[in-house]
Protein backbone atom coordinates (compact mmCIF):
# COMPACT_ATOMS: atom_id res chain seq x y z
CA UNK A 1 0.00 0.00 0.00
CA UNK A 2 1.63 3.30 -1.23
CA UNK A 3 1.52 6.11 1.28
CA UNK A 4 -0.42 9.59 1.14
CA UNK A 5 -0.44 12.72 2.41
CA UNK A 6 -3.45 14.93 3.15
CA UNK A 7 -3.51 18.35 1.67
CA UNK A 8 -6.22 20.70 2.26
CA UNK A 9 -6.27 24.83 2.78
CA UNK A 10 -6.49 28.01 4.90
CA UNK A 11 -10.09 28.03 4.84
CA UNK A 12 -10.13 25.29 7.51
CA UNK A 13 -9.47 28.01 9.95
CA UNK A 14 -6.81 25.34 11.70
CA UNK A 15 -4.38 27.02 13.99
CA UNK A 16 -0.48 26.27 13.27
CA UNK A 17 -0.64 23.72 16.29
CA UNK A 18 -3.63 22.13 14.98
CA UNK A 19 -1.81 21.82 11.36
CA UNK A 20 1.19 20.28 13.28
CA UNK A 21 -0.18 18.00 15.29
CA UNK A 22 -2.51 16.45 12.43
CA UNK A 23 0.39 16.45 10.29
CA UNK A 24 -1.13 18.08 7.10
CA UNK A 25 -0.20 20.82 4.08
CA UNK A 26 -2.22 23.31 4.12
CA UNK A 27 -2.42 25.72 1.24
CA UNK A 28 -2.89 29.48 1.84
CA UNK A 29 -5.63 31.17 -0.07
CA UNK A 30 -5.40 34.98 -0.48
CA UNK A 31 -6.68 38.03 0.61
CA UNK A 32 -6.48 42.00 -0.88
CA UNK A 33 -6.78 44.99 1.30
CA UNK A 34 -6.09 48.22 0.37
CA UNK A 35 -4.48 47.09 -2.85
CA UNK A 36 -2.35 44.74 -1.35
CA UNK A 37 -2.15 40.64 -1.66
CA UNK A 38 -1.84 38.44 1.69
CA UNK A 39 -1.68 35.23 2.19
CA UNK A 40 -3.88 32.88 4.85
CA UNK A 41 -1.67 31.50 6.92
CA UNK A 42 -2.45 29.97 9.93
CA UNK A 43 1.36 31.73 11.70
CA UNK A 44 0.08 35.15 10.67
CA UNK A 45 3.52 35.57 8.67
CA UNK A 46 1.66 38.19 5.98
CA UNK A 47 -0.83 39.69 8.47
CA UNK A 48 -1.57 38.74 12.26
CA UNK A 49 -5.53 37.69 12.70
CA UNK A 50 -6.15 40.47 15.23
CA UNK A 51 -4.77 43.64 12.76
CA UNK A 52 -7.32 41.86 9.91
CA UNK A 53 -10.09 42.34 12.14
CA UNK A 54 -9.35 45.63 13.32
CA UNK A 55 -9.00 46.51 10.02
CA UNK A 56 -12.33 45.70 9.01
CA UNK A 57 -14.06 47.21 12.03
CA UNK A 58 -12.25 50.48 10.64
CA UNK A 59 -14.27 49.70 7.36
CA UNK A 60 -11.48 48.90 5.15
CA UNK A 61 -13.09 45.98 2.32
CA UNK A 62 -10.99 42.52 2.00
CA UNK A 63 -11.37 40.51 -1.02
CA UNK A 64 -10.46 37.28 -1.83
CA UNK A 65 -9.39 34.88 -4.51
CA UNK A 66 -8.73 31.14 -4.78
CA UNK A 67 -5.49 28.64 -5.49
CA UNK A 68 -5.11 28.64 -8.86
CA UNK A 69 -3.96 25.51 -10.78
CA UNK A 70 -0.51 26.09 -11.31
CA UNK A 71 -0.32 26.54 -7.21
CA UNK A 72 -1.85 23.09 -6.88
CA UNK A 73 0.50 21.29 -9.75
CA UNK A 74 3.77 22.64 -8.16
CA UNK A 75 2.58 21.53 -4.26
CA UNK A 76 1.31 17.94 -5.80
CA UNK A 77 4.23 17.49 -7.82
CA UNK A 78 6.57 17.79 -4.72
CA UNK A 79 4.68 14.92 -3.14
CA UNK A 80 4.50 12.99 -5.97
CA UNK A 81 8.08 13.18 -6.64
CA UNK A 82 8.41 11.68 -3.80
CA UNK A 83 6.49 8.69 -4.11
CA UNK A 84 3.62 9.83 -2.51
CA UNK A 85 0.01 9.64 -3.19
CA UNK A 86 -2.63 12.65 -2.70
CA UNK A 87 -5.74 13.28 -0.96
CA UNK A 88 -6.62 17.00 -1.31
CA UNK A 89 -9.98 18.01 1.13
CA UNK A 90 -11.10 20.84 -0.94
CA UNK A 91 -12.61 24.49 0.61
CA UNK A 92 -16.82 24.31 -0.82
CA UNK A 93 -17.44 24.33 -4.17
CA UNK A 94 -20.29 26.13 -3.59
CA UNK A 95 -18.29 28.55 -2.24
CA UNK A 96 -15.37 29.13 -4.41
CA UNK A 97 -13.36 28.08 -7.26
CA UNK A 98 -10.68 26.11 -5.49
CA UNK A 99 -12.32 22.78 -5.49
CA UNK A 100 -12.45 23.39 -9.54
CA UNK A 101 -8.88 24.39 -9.53
CA UNK A 102 -7.51 21.49 -7.93
CA UNK A 103 -9.39 18.86 -10.27
CA UNK A 104 -7.98 21.03 -13.46
CA UNK A 105 -4.19 20.45 -11.52
CA UNK A 106 -4.96 16.69 -10.79
CA UNK A 107 -6.19 15.77 -14.34
CA UNK A 108 -2.92 17.17 -15.97
CA UNK A 109 -1.01 15.08 -13.49
CA UNK A 110 -2.37 12.26 -13.69
CA UNK A 111 -1.23 12.10 -17.35
CA UNK A 112 2.36 12.70 -15.86
CA UNK A 113 1.99 9.95 -12.92
CA UNK A 114 0.24 7.41 -14.02
CA UNK A 115 1.10 5.26 -11.03
CA UNK A 116 -0.04 7.82 -8.35
CA UNK A 117 -3.24 8.21 -7.21
CA UNK A 118 -4.49 11.59 -6.88
CA UNK A 119 -8.16 11.99 -4.88
CA UNK A 120 -9.95 15.18 -4.56
CA UNK A 121 -12.89 15.59 -2.30
CA UNK A 122 -15.53 18.32 -2.62
CA UNK A 123 -15.87 18.85 1.31
CA UNK A 124 -19.18 21.25 0.57
CA UNK A 125 -17.72 22.55 4.14
CA UNK A 126 -16.46 25.82 5.54
CA UNK A 127 -14.48 26.90 8.17
CA UNK A 128 -13.81 24.66 11.31
CA UNK A 129 -16.61 22.81 9.40
CA UNK A 130 -13.96 21.75 6.36
CA UNK A 131 -11.65 21.82 9.36
CA UNK A 132 -13.73 19.01 11.44
CA UNK A 133 -14.15 16.84 8.30
CA UNK A 134 -9.99 17.25 7.59
CA UNK A 135 -9.38 16.34 11.67
CA UNK A 136 -11.69 12.93 10.86
CA UNK A 137 -10.08 11.99 8.06
CA UNK A 138 -6.82 12.23 10.20
CA UNK A 139 -8.20 9.58 12.60
CA UNK A 140 -9.48 7.41 9.92
CA UNK A 141 -6.08 7.48 8.08
CA UNK A 142 -3.96 7.04 11.58
CA UNK A 143 -6.34 3.92 11.65
CA UNK A 144 -4.59 2.35 8.56
CA UNK A 145 -7.25 3.45 5.92
CA UNK A 146 -5.82 2.96 2.45
CA UNK A 147 -6.40 6.30 0.41
CA UNK A 148 -9.12 4.83 -2.09
CA UNK A 149 -11.14 3.75 1.24
CA UNK A 150 -10.69 7.15 2.70
CA UNK A 151 -11.99 9.10 -0.44
CA UNK A 152 -15.07 6.61 -0.38
CA UNK A 153 -15.47 7.46 3.32
CA UNK A 154 -15.38 10.99 2.98
CA UNK A 155 -17.92 11.52 0.22
CA UNK A 156 -20.21 9.21 2.81
CA UNK A 157 -19.34 11.76 5.78
CA UNK A 158 -19.26 15.24 4.41
CA UNK A 159 -22.84 15.69 4.69
CA UNK A 160 -23.04 14.98 8.33
CA UNK A 161 -20.97 18.01 9.26
CA UNK A 162 -23.14 20.08 10.26
CA UNK A 163 -22.76 24.01 10.24
CA UNK A 164 -24.38 26.90 12.08
CA UNK A 165 -23.51 30.26 12.51
CA UNK A 166 -24.65 33.80 13.11
CA UNK A 167 -23.03 36.95 12.40
CA UNK A 168 -23.05 40.09 13.88
CA UNK A 169 -24.89 41.21 10.20
CA UNK A 170 -25.03 40.60 6.74
CA UNK A 171 -23.10 42.96 4.76
CA UNK A 172 -19.91 41.54 4.48
CA UNK A 173 -21.66 38.27 3.47
CA UNK A 174 -23.76 40.45 0.87
CA UNK A 175 -20.93 42.25 -0.34
CA UNK A 176 -19.31 39.25 -1.47
CA UNK A 177 -22.18 37.62 -3.01
CA UNK A 178 -22.59 35.11 -0.49
CA UNK A 179 -26.42 36.20 0.41
CA UNK A 180 -28.71 38.06 -1.58
CA UNK A 181 -30.04 41.95 -0.93
CA UNK A 182 -33.01 40.53 0.25
CA UNK A 183 -31.47 38.39 2.67
CA UNK A 184 -29.07 41.02 3.99
CA UNK A 185 -31.99 43.04 4.80
CA UNK A 186 -32.27 41.07 7.85
CA UNK A 187 -28.61 41.93 9.02
CA UNK A 188 -29.47 46.03 8.70
CA UNK A 189 -32.48 45.70 11.25
CA UNK A 190 -31.96 46.93 15.13
CA UNK A 191 -31.42 43.64 17.08
CA UNK A 192 -32.21 40.98 14.43
CA UNK A 193 -29.66 38.63 14.13
CA UNK A 194 -29.08 36.36 11.32
CA UNK A 195 -29.03 32.43 11.58
CA UNK A 196 -27.34 30.41 8.94
CA UNK A 197 -26.01 27.11 8.11
CA UNK A 198 -24.44 25.27 4.95
CA UNK A 199 -26.99 22.98 3.22
CA UNK A 200 -26.05 19.95 1.43
CA UNK A 201 -24.67 21.51 -2.24
CA UNK A 202 -21.89 23.60 -0.03
CA UNK A 203 -23.76 27.11 -0.13
CA UNK A 204 -24.67 29.21 2.24
CA UNK A 205 -28.33 29.86 3.77
CA UNK A 206 -29.84 32.56 5.75
CA UNK A 207 -32.50 30.16 8.05
CA UNK A 208 -33.90 32.24 10.30
CA UNK A 209 -33.79 35.25 12.35
CA UNK A 210 -33.19 36.00 15.84
CA UNK A 211 -34.23 39.09 17.95
CA UNK A 212 -30.47 39.81 19.94
CA UNK A 213 -27.29 38.30 20.24
CA UNK A 214 -27.75 36.00 22.87
CA UNK A 215 -30.88 34.37 21.38
CA UNK A 216 -28.85 33.96 18.32
CA UNK A 217 -27.04 31.79 19.78
CA UNK A 218 -29.16 29.94 22.41
CA UNK A 219 -30.25 28.70 18.69
CA UNK A 220 -27.19 26.94 17.45
CA UNK A 221 -26.57 25.24 20.64
CA UNK A 222 -30.36 24.10 20.42
CA UNK A 223 -29.25 22.80 16.53
CA UNK A 224 -26.50 21.09 18.11
CA UNK A 225 -28.89 19.02 21.10
CA UNK A 226 -31.28 18.32 18.12
CA UNK A 227 -29.33 16.64 15.14
CA UNK A 228 -26.00 15.97 17.18
CA UNK A 229 -24.80 12.12 17.56
CA UNK A 230 -23.56 11.11 20.34
CA UNK A 231 -22.35 14.44 21.48
CA UNK A 232 -20.47 13.19 24.78
CA UNK A 233 -18.29 11.36 22.83
CA UNK A 234 -17.76 13.17 19.94
CA UNK A 235 -15.55 16.74 19.21
CA UNK A 236 -17.39 19.79 18.58
CA UNK A 237 -15.41 22.49 16.66
CA UNK A 238 -15.95 26.27 17.36
CA UNK A 239 -14.98 29.19 15.33
CA UNK A 240 -15.15 33.27 15.78
CA UNK A 241 -15.16 36.29 14.01
CA UNK A 242 -12.63 38.16 16.66
CA UNK A 243 -15.26 37.25 19.69
CA UNK A 244 -13.75 35.09 21.94
CA UNK A 245 -15.58 35.88 25.04
CA UNK A 246 -18.59 34.60 23.49
CA UNK A 247 -17.25 31.49 21.94
CA UNK A 248 -15.81 30.64 25.39
CA UNK A 249 -19.58 30.88 26.78
CA UNK A 250 -20.85 28.78 24.09
CA UNK A 251 -17.92 26.06 24.93
CA UNK A 252 -19.43 26.15 28.44
CA UNK A 253 -22.65 25.79 27.54
CA UNK A 254 -22.43 22.67 25.13
CA UNK A 255 -20.11 21.25 27.75
CA UNK A 256 -22.33 21.58 30.76
CA UNK A 257 -25.72 21.27 28.82
CA UNK A 258 -24.89 17.93 26.16
CA UNK A 259 -21.83 16.52 28.49
CA UNK A 260 -19.73 17.22 26.08
CA UNK A 261 -15.72 16.57 26.71
CA UNK A 262 -13.86 17.69 23.28
CA UNK A 263 -14.37 21.57 22.11
CA UNK A 264 -12.04 23.35 19.87
CA UNK A 265 -12.12 26.65 19.61
CA UNK A 266 -10.52 28.90 16.87
CA UNK A 267 -10.30 32.49 15.05
CA UNK A 268 -12.10 32.42 11.88
CA UNK A 269 -9.48 33.48 9.47
CA UNK A 270 -9.12 36.66 6.61
CA UNK A 271 -10.29 34.48 3.69
CA UNK A 272 -13.41 33.11 5.36
CA UNK A 273 -13.89 36.08 7.56
CA UNK A 274 -13.48 38.36 4.84
CA UNK A 275 -16.98 37.73 4.21
CA UNK A 276 -18.85 36.68 7.11
CA UNK A 277 -17.36 39.58 9.40
CA UNK A 278 -16.11 40.64 12.98
CA UNK A 279 -18.24 39.04 15.35
CA UNK A 280 -19.61 35.56 13.82
CA UNK A 281 -19.57 32.95 15.96
CA UNK A 282 -19.87 28.90 14.02
CA UNK A 283 -20.78 25.93 15.79
CA UNK A 284 -19.95 22.49 13.96
CA UNK A 285 -20.60 19.10 14.50
CA UNK A 286 -21.21 15.51 13.04
CA UNK A 287 -24.97 15.49 12.91
CA UNK A 288 -27.87 12.98 11.70
CA UNK A 289 -28.14 15.73 8.71
CA UNK A 290 -27.24 19.39 7.83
Amino acid sequence: MSSYVIITDSTTDFSSDMINQLEIEVLPLKFTIAGKTYGDYADGRDMEIKEFYKRLRSGEASVTSQINPDDFIKVFKRHLDNGMDILYIAFSSGLSGTYSSAVIASDELKHQYPDRKIIIVDSLCASLGEGLLVYLAVKEKRKGTDIESLGKWLENKKKNICHWFTVDDLYHLHRGGRVSAASALFGSMLSIKPILHVDNAGKLVLVSKARGRKKSVDILIEKLGKTGLDLENQEIFISHGDCEEEAQRAADIVRNKYGVKNVLLNMIGPVIGSHAGPGTLAIFFQGTER
